[in-house]
């Protein structure tokens, strides 16, 4: 089977994956003992389990390429964690003899003991992700410094939640004044912010990039999909796309497709990372109606039915083929009301076990985007200028009139003026209008507002 080439596009076998190397090497104008240098800029769960998928595949060709990881550095890692690290450890035979190997078990001994204090980009270098103690990963190239890590960077990949794109990319420009050619970047990150002025728009991480490192958009590309990380990392056959232009995603999509990981490629940038911001925000509430209704999985699919109509709705806003994200859109959601954090989040404030106080960042997890993307999605939709037509009523009204799980995730998440348990207000529907009805308004009318992304 060495070097065969299945249906789905993966190759199998050393031979293929060589070969794939060599051919993005070449693209990017690399000669022999010239490394290619790949960094994964930020640590959560995702950028970690990519940057781990890529020194698998590719870390034993180390005359070829390099891969490495930037994390900020100092953050500890607390004494119950430890010892929870400690417990998966010794669960794993093949990780305790990698650990004793590189004389590297002594010290989570000793921080189980309370001895000693670790570090996440610490444990990092180990194969262990602070948001994701529970499956370890292969050990990584970890650097702190932030210049050291992306100045000669030819492929840069944002693992950074959407919060704090732009902020770190502002600085990633000071380093890149002086060189002759840009990287290109793929980002991870899945969340959105709403500008008002001029007019209301969406800025998604890739265009936060553009603007604040000054890369061209053809260098930006967005990887995302229907997927959990750790589960990725187990090799659970798995499906993503990466979207940008065709000089990078054609070729980037063959690099990073594994037998069990399949890369397509779209040309849809930024309706596609929208998408990815869009299903964060329903996850929440779906985990919020779980806990409510201990689990009723009648209760689920009514939420669901309200959810994806609304998310239908705002999809005939932001594009004019909205058919064709369907599928893509709904998967993502799928995947992430079973397992996603932003589910497990509306879920811990529904049993009283997390509080909003807490803010969006939380221990084990990383940040919740979809909390941002409530108050994003909503205040964009709320604009007069983007006014429908009300299918009952007859008068215009702002599209987040029509959407009321936004509008009552809106007044719990972030003006906090309902409690959590009124969600399911939003489920009994005193108009006895249809979901349907949602997203028949939507298809029968003009809805298209392509100034929503930017477009004229």
């Amino acid at each position: 089977m060495v070097g065969s080439v299945h249906v789905n596009g993966s190759v199998n076998g050393a031979n293929g994956t060589e070969e794939r190397l060599d051919e993005l090497r070449r693209l990017l104008g690399k000669s022999d003992g010239d490394l290619l240098k790949i960094v994964s800029i930020g640590a959560g769960a995702w950028g970690s389990v990519f940057a781990a998928l890529l020194q698998d595949a590719y870390g034993h060709f180390r005359e070829k390429v390099q891969i490495r990881v930037w994390r900020r550095p100092g953050r500890a890692v607390d004494r119950s964690t430890a010892e929870h690290l400690f417990d998966v450890i010794n669960s794993r035979e093949d990780v305790l003899r990698r650990l004793i190997r590189r004389c590297a078990y002594l010290k989570y001994v000793e921080a189980r003991l309370g001895d000693r204090t670790l570090y996440a980009d610490e444990i990092l270098r180990d194969g262990f992700c602070l948001n994701m103690v529970d499956t370890p990963l292969c050990p990584l190239k970890v650097v702190t410094n932030l210049q050291e890590a992306v100045w000669d960077a030819d492929i840069v990949v944002n693992g950074l939640p959407s919060t704090e794109t732009r902020e770190v990319f502002e600085e990633l420009s000071k380093y890149w004044k002086e060189r002759i050619s840009v990287p290109v970047i793929i980002s991870l990150a899945k969340g959105i912010e709403a500008s008002l002025d001029p007019i209301p728009r969406i800025i998604t991480p890739t265009q936060m990039i553009s603007s604040a490192a000054g890369v061209p958009t053809e260098n930006i590309l967005y990887l995302g999909g229907p997927n959990i990380a750790s589960e990725i990392y187990n090799k659970e056959y798995a499906n993503a796309r990466i979207c940008g232009s065709t000089k990078w995603r054609k070729p980037l999509a063959k690099f990073l497709r594994q037998p069990h990981f399949i890369v397509w490629d779209n040309s849809d940038l930024v309706t596609h990372e929208v998408m990815g911001g869009l299903k964060n925000v329903y996850a929440i509430g779906a985990g919020m109606v779980a806990a409510l209704t201990n689990e009723s999985a009648t209760s689920k699919s009514v939420y669901f039915a309200h959810c994806t109509s609304e998310m239908i709705f705002i999809t005939h806003l932001l594009t004019e083929q909205p058919e064709k994200l369907a599928g893509p859109l709904l998967a993502d959601t799928y995947v992430t009301l079973l397992k996603g954090r932003n589910a497990w989040y509306g879920q811990m404030l529904a049993k009283g076990e997390l509080r909003l106080d807490m803010g969006d960042s939380i221990k084990g997890k990383g940040m919740i985007q979809g909390i941002s993307a409530v108050g994003a999605f909503f205040e964009l939709l709320s604009q007069p200028s983007l006014s429908v037509l009300h299918p009952e009523e007859n008068k215009q009204v702002a599209p987040a009139e029509l959407c009321p799980i936004l509008k009552r995730l809106y007044r719990i998440l972030i003006k906090r003026e309902l409690p959590v348990g009124d969600i399911l207000q939003a489920l009994r529907d005193e108009t006895m209008n249809d979901p349907r009805e949602r997203i028949e308004m939507a298809q029968s009318h003009a809805f298209y507002r392509p100034s929503l992304l930017g477009k004229p």
